[in-house]
């Protein structure tokens, strides 16, 4: 009997009761076991760039004794190699760890769009582009799934901050959401079948993502083709019935039953269909099965080897962005100047939910040390804190590179600015390091910088310095593969997944990010990224797909094997793109080759580019490799909101091929022939023409979406569980409830600096329903709210004191 005929027949064998009880954990990390008739747990932890298992009592935060493994470059660092082929490896040997640890589902990968750069949450997230951002998450998950473990393809859909990111309503219209943010979900989906999607904490258009049923069902389930399950994100769920109903299966965490007494209810009432729960209930065991089948208690990984394999990832991510005169690679008799406290305490991962505990931890100071020589490289930390200034330390670093034939200094965000829960609101770095680095720069010839962040940073040194390597955060390995590209030992090939803008007001979010009080509007449309900065060719500091090499590359101009082709035909047939691509230089090196259409002529507004196909080839001096890329009806298409539905016209098409969106090497032309034009619509002029300095009036946006725009209400009383925590301390009990939570947070945070932009921001934003993850009841919840809108008779100081000092937990966001 096949693992689904199985499923079926043990669901048959289920009560009402028991079949209501696998729709939810049985604890934070654990879901239902039915044991009477064999269906066991499965127990499932956050990634996505390594294991984060906890030993001990287990809460959301991870903050209780995680058990040390790989931490591998995070999602950012992950996209700057352009390697399907190596993402596959990280997610084979993080489920080989899985399989040690008794882990059946990985939550990961991460697929939201980057649609700002100031997402506090995109280390975790792959691109600005979804073509990209959907190849290597499959790969990820085809990595992870060979292997017999599951992935949770993540966060479904329009979670593009973390500002109020749990009751924050997402406003956007279809055609945006189809062509760029569901885009690399979708691809994900259809190519390698995650066994399971987290839906997201936000609301889109007026409606909850967990109780989305067009969301979940008729476009996850039905078009994509889904057959797995939707599990919300940990304390997504805001109503029970109306979410199973919508296509969401398994609500997480534990919440002590209570769910599940709703569950059986609603179907005793007639108010859900007991076919919907059979349904769930089915891809539930189905999803225990599947874990079941991999487990092997005898599993081990080689921590030596899986620390390698980090190594190699980092160094493939690794991305020049500059090097004046050869800057690099160090040379064989250089004396080089370390200079920046990152050197000897690496920046290598993000916080939150995805932080690892890893099982070593290299050092660039040690690193590079032991590559090139104790003897010729002088340390020196030059800063020792985010914003406060030390003129001596400064002087210190700048007498060292005077010594020294080169100096590498090593600069970045702190956690502090990159961290669930919290976004940035701005693009610099801090103001000790841009001052070390300018100090260095004025009295040196020879100025490398290495940067280690999540997420594009402005660097108003640029032209002062010779030479910038974006390592990203690298992992635990990461200072070992940054060594490697300094010195030579491995020729980079990283290339950049997202543009880095010169400046904030240069990115057409920036004017409605992070929106609130209760809604962001997505006026920018289709204008993320690349799409818009070379639609309107404005200046950026670096371009989508950037990235230099120790060597160069010539590419010839490349053909196609039909110069024509019917609409019609590209629903069976695939274009072909071959590009000629030598390396004219002296050493081995690998060349990414992206392959971008133009439509010529649209009956809508469409970006002057796109990214349609890409290959990463490895190519020894004085050869020549030829590319092959193909093109497939989707390339050539968009989203047509009268007729929705992708929509291929007749028309010509160029399709450019390149080193990045901007450095254009070649093109050739394709026709596609087929029926007429569509009429054009009728577009805002702002959609049509877009200026450098992109700024969407309401009346425009309302025409995109085709509707009039929803009210943006603060938070006033009456509260409601929707209701975020901080907004109800306008009330003397409101007020006593922020106190209880943040005392609680902050014990659970051990009172860690670090943390404290994440303890603010769970407690300023976090919906009092949170509170359910922290031990508290249904009915507890219900009296909280009574209390704090001023309903005295219903709330107590002794339920205050019942919550927060007596039960056990604590809150999560």
């Amino acid at each position: 009997m096949d693992t689904a005929s199985r499923a079926e027949d043990l669901v048959r064998q289920l009560t009402l009761e028991e079949k209501a009880s696998l729709c939810s954990g049985s604890d934070f990390w654990t879901t239902q076991a039915v044991e009477r008739i064999g269906i066991p747990a499965v127990t499932v932890t956050d990634g996505p760039h390594g294991v984060r298992l906890q030993a001990g009592r287990t809460d959301h935060l991870g903050l209780n004794d995680p058990v040390p493994a790989t931490c591998f470059p995070t999602a950012s660092a992950l996209a700057a190699t352009w390697d399907p082929d190596l993402i596959g490896e990280v997610g084979r040997a993080i489920a080989d760890e899985c399989l040690e640890f008794g882990v059946g589902v990985l939550l990961g990968p991460g697929a939201n769009l980057k649609r700002s750069p100031l997402c506090g949450r995109n280390f975790e997230y792959f691109s600005e582009d979804p073509w990209l951002t959907g190849r290597l998450a499959a790969a990820f998950i085809d990595g992870v799934q060979t292997r017999g473990i599951g992935t949770s393809l993540k966060h479904l859909a329009a979670n593009n901050q973390e500002f109020r990111r749990m009751t924050i309503d997402v406003i956007a219209d279809e055609r945006s959401l189809r062509e760029l943010e569901f885009a690399g979900f979708e691809a994900a989906v259809r190519e390698s079948q995650p066994w399971t999607v987290m839906c997201s904490y936000n609301r889109l258009n007026g409606t909850d993502a967990c109780e989305h049923g067009w969301l979940l069902t008729d476009l996850l389930k039905g078009e994509w083709g889904h057959t797995g399950i939707v599990v919300t994100d940990w304390g997504a769920m805001n109503e029970r019935v109306p979410a199973l109903a919508a296509g969401c299966d398994l609500q997480m965490p534990a919440v002590d039953g209570a769910t599940d007494a709703q569950i059986v209810a609603a179907v005793g009432d007639g108010d859900l269909d007991v076919e919907v729960l059979d349904a769930a209930a089915v891809r539930l065991v189905t999803l225990a099965l599947q874990a079941e089948a991999a487990r092997r208690p005898d599993a081990t990984f080689d921590r030596d080897a899986h620390h390698a394999l980090a190594r190699k990832v980092a160094g493939e991510a690794a991305v020049l962005c500059r090097n004046v005169d050869d800057a690099l690679p160090i040379g064989e008799d250089d004396h080089v100047a370390l200079l920046g406290a990152f050197a000897q305490t690496p920046r290598y991962q993000g916080t939150g939910s995805s932080r690892i505990e890893p099982t070593r931890l290299d050092t660039l100071r040690h690193e590079l040390a032991t590559l090139v020589g104790e003897d010729r490289v002088s340390y020196t930390p030059g800063y020792d804190h985010p914003t406060h200034r030390d003129d001596d330390l400064i002087t210190v670093a700048v007498d060292a590179a005077s010594q020294a034939d080169v100096a590498v200094v090593c600069v970045g965000l702190p956690d502090g600015d990159e961290n669930e829960g919290d976004d940035r609101d701005h693009l610099r770095l801090p103001p000790t390091h841009d001052a070390l680095v300018a100090a260095v720069a004025a009295a040196h010839d020879r100025v490398v910088v290495v940067l280690s962040n999540g997420a594009p940073v402005e660097m108003r040194w640029i032209d002062d310095v010779e030479a910038v390597v974006e390592g990203y955060l690298g992992g635990q390995a990461g200072a070992g593969g940054l060594a490697d590209v300094l010195t030579g030992a491995v020729n980079p090939s990283g290339h950049l997944a997202e543009t880095f803008p010169r400046h904030l007001d240069d990115v057409p979010s920036t004017r409605n990010f992070p929106g609130g009080p209760s809604t962001v509007e997505y006026r920018e449309g289709l204008y993320v990224g690349y799409r818009f900065h070379d639609t309107v060719d404005g200046d950026v500091l670096f371009p989508f797909g950037h990235g230099l090499s120790y060597t160069s590359f010539a590419f010839g101009e490349p053909t196609l094997d039909r110069d024509e082709v019917a609409v019609d035909d590209l629903d069976d047939a695939e274009v072909t793109v071959t590009v000629p691509v030598s390396n004219t230089g002296t050493r081995s090196g690998r060349a990414v080759v992206q392959l971008y259409v133009r439509d010529i002529e649209a009956a809508v507004h469409r970006p002057d580019r796109e990214l349609k196909a890409f290959a990463k080839v490895g190519i020894d001096p004085g050869s020549t490799t030829y590319v092959k890329l193909p093109l497939d009806r989707r390339s050539f298409a968009y989203w047509h909101p009268d007729l929705r539905a992708w929509t291929v016209e007749p028309g010509r098409f160029e399709v450019l091929v390149g080193a990045s969106s901007r450095d254009l090497r070649g093109s050739a032309s394709l026709e596609v022939t087929g029926r007429s034009l569509l009429p054009e619509r009728d577009e805002p002029v702002v959609y049509q023409r877009p200026t450098r300095y992109l700024d969407v009036d309401a009346a425009s946006f309302e025409a995109l979406l085709g509707r009039p725009l929803p009210d943006n209400p603060g938070f006033e009383r009456p509260y409601t569980r929707n209701t975020p925590i901080g907004a109800t301390a306008t009330s003397p009990q409101g007020k006593a409830l922020v106190w209880a939570v943040e005392r609680r947070l902050r014990q659970q945070f051990a009172d860690d600096p670090a943390n404290e932009a994440l303890v603010r921001s769970m407690v300023d934003h976090a919906p009092l329903r949170t509170l359910l993850m922290g031990g508290v009841t249904e009915e507890e919840l219900d009296s909280l709210v009574d209390l704090v809108n001023g309903r005295w008779a219903l709330g107590s100081e002794r339920l205050l004191r019942s919550l927060w000092e007596r039960r056990p937990g604590g809150v999560a966001g």
